[in-house]
């Protein structure tokens, strides 16, 4: 495998030693399967951009991890990679060329903290990659510090509670009521294509295969100190195949999908101080998008057998994500767009990220960073992390009152402990934990985004809180309020902000925690994004503000 770079020199390149999984399926026990392209047979790319710098300059090592899972053949991959300033100039470029041929491959990139001749200015830069493997795309980016960046000064905060949370036993005085639970909403078991041994996993697995089911990721995810885990099965896997299955038996997967909730429904029962959620992420990755739903007691897909026969409870035209939305909104579903793209997912008339009313009532959250999905790590040490901020941001732009969530995606028996990135979700103290007090919670948006299991973020305005969406006359005071657990320490704090409906960019509003903002008329979203000093970054709730006229 050979790369290539011009305007600046690459130091290094190394490729994993691990193959990629083949994802050739064919389900020979019920019959013949139609094959499809399998749902994670898709370029993959993460860029590893350290906080701090080494050395006196500040130099440091970007790393660029490329893979397409089930890759048959070869595939060239073009990489552009861009350093951007303070002021949003690029004060930098690297690209160059891989070739994938079934294995990941790495790509290190060596800056050397100059903007040219220069040293480069103290300040918060960003790392932008845009990797693209023919038609498929790729777009991440993250924040770094050069230099001496003045830690931002935050208003005193009472933390919350949470069973596996290092920072506090019990509520604090002057605290928010609320207890805050930490958890991961997106893993497969073998109920899907998850659920293997980590000393044999290598990707997705064909469905229904592996050895680990939904009774063994709940007791793992709540030895691991989480405290709740969704067992988010693929919906069009449960005829045992990865396409159709012509000869399958509705009434088996239909059955398949009732026991997994039955196994969630029991071990909630047994373990009270734990959420257990079962449910499916619905949809396929070709021309669609993953969306997972959390509520339903319904199997819902598209497939049918030999006899005409829905492989489902409930028929959900593939593709079709505005029907599926007005579905949801009648049965009272909320959901989560996953791992978004800002090119053709989630479509409505052939528009990507379209608002529709009934998708706005029913969509709840947009994971704004995970853990790549095919971790083997159980030490919560996965370095290959994706970034969607953008695409979530689109989707708020679009008009999606959308909080930010984080998960892992697990394929692997590592449920929650790939890395230590998680959901939080505040709920109500001294309310029983359990599906419907989780839905009330995540309905009202109160949740935020972590890469630290051990810190909490909060978003208020003029006492409101994140998720909240309220009137307001004349100023608005934001204020941003964090604790950590380990001795973490706030570096760096922005509020965003945006108009949704507009369609437009979510733009900086102040890089302080406490600004006074008089918005012009009319309906704005804001939300804090915090970065650590070991770069682990939080993201609240939105806040959405309709500015009324003085």
């Amino acid at each position: 495998m050979k790369t290539s770079s011009r305007l600046r020199p690459l130091a290094w390149t190394r490729c994993f030693v691990c193959a990629a999984a083949s994802f050739l399926h064919f389900a020979a026990a019920a019959g013949p399967v139609t094959p499809v392209q399998h749902e994670h047979q898709e370029f993959e790319a993460t860029l590893a951009a350290p906080y701090h710098g080494d050395g006196r300059l500040d130099a440091r090592t970007f790393t660029i991890s490329l893979d397409y899972p089930g890759l048959q053949g070869r595939r060239s991959v073009h990489w552009r990679l861009e350093l951007l300033a303070p002021d949003g100039r690029a004060v930098q470029r690297w690209h160059g060329h891989a070739q994938l041929a079934g294995r990941p491959v790495d790509v290190a990139v060596r800056w050397q903290g100059r903007s040219g001749r220069q040293a480069s200015k103290p300040g918060v830069y960003r790392v932008r990659l845009h990797a693209a493997a023919g038609r498929e795309e790729v777009d991440q980016s993250w924040d770094i510090a050069v230099g001496s960046v003045p830690a931002p000064v935050l208003p005193a905060f009472a933390p919350l509670p949470g069973r596996a949370a290092r920072l506090q036993a019990a509520p604090a005085t002057a605290s928010l009521p609320y207890t805050v639970y930490y958890g991961n909403l997106h893993s497969q078991t073998r109920d899907s294509d998850g659920g293997a041994a980590l000393d044999s996993c290598k990707g997705a697995q064909d469905p229904q295969t592996a050895p680990f089911g939904p009774d063994a990721a709940f007791p793992y995810a709540r030895a691991h100190g989480l405290d709740l885990l969704m067992v988010s099965e693929h919906n069009h896997m449960f005829d045992g195949s990865d396409g159709t299955n012509s000869g399958a038996d509705p009434a088996t997967g239909k059955a398949l999908y009732q026991a997994g909730l039955q196994t969630a429904r029991s071990f909630n029962e047994q373990h009270p101080d734990f959420l257990a959620l079962y449910g499916m992420e619905w949809g396929v990755i070709s021309d669609g998008g993953h969306l997972n739903i959390f509520n339903s007691d319904e199997l819902l897909g598209w497939e049918k057998n030999a006899k005409g026969e829905l492989l489902a409870d409930t028929l959900t035209p593939r593709n079709d994500y505005g029907a599926l939305y007005t579905l949801m909104r009648q049965r009272g579903w909320i959901g989560q767009f996953n791992h978004p793209s800002l090119k053709d997912q989630f479509k409505v008339n052939g528009v990507p990220l379209a608002w529709t009313a009934d998708g706005d009532e029913a969509m709840a959250l947009c994971e704004v960073m995970n853990s790549t999905a095919f971790s083997t790590n159980d030490k919560e040490g996965e370095t290959r992390r994706s970034n969607f901020e953008a695409a979530c941001n689109k989707l708020l732009e679009a008009g999606y009152h959308v909080a930010f969530s984080s998960n892992q995606d697990n394929h692997c028996a590592n449920w929650g402990a790939s890395y230590t990135n998680r959901t939080a979700v505040l709920m109500p103290n001294g309310e029983a934990l359990n599906r419907d007090s989780f839905v009330a919670a995540v309905r009202a948006r109160r949740v935020f985004a972590t890469m630290d299991k051990d810190s909490q973020i909060v978003l208020t305005a003029n006492g409101r809180l994140m998720g909240e969406r309220f009137d307001n006359r004349g100023p608005l005071q934001l204020s941003v309020q964090f604790a950590n657990g380990a001795g973490r320490r706030a570096a760096a704090v922005v509020l965003m902000e945006g108009v949704p409906g507009r369609n437009g960019e979510v733009t900086q509003l102040a890089g302080q925690a406490v600004a006074t903002v008089t918005p012009s008329a009319g309906r704005h979203f804001y939300y804090a994004k915090l970065t650590q000093d070991d770069g682990k970054v939080l993201w609240s709730a939105p806040l959405w503000v309709n500015q009324l006229a003085d």
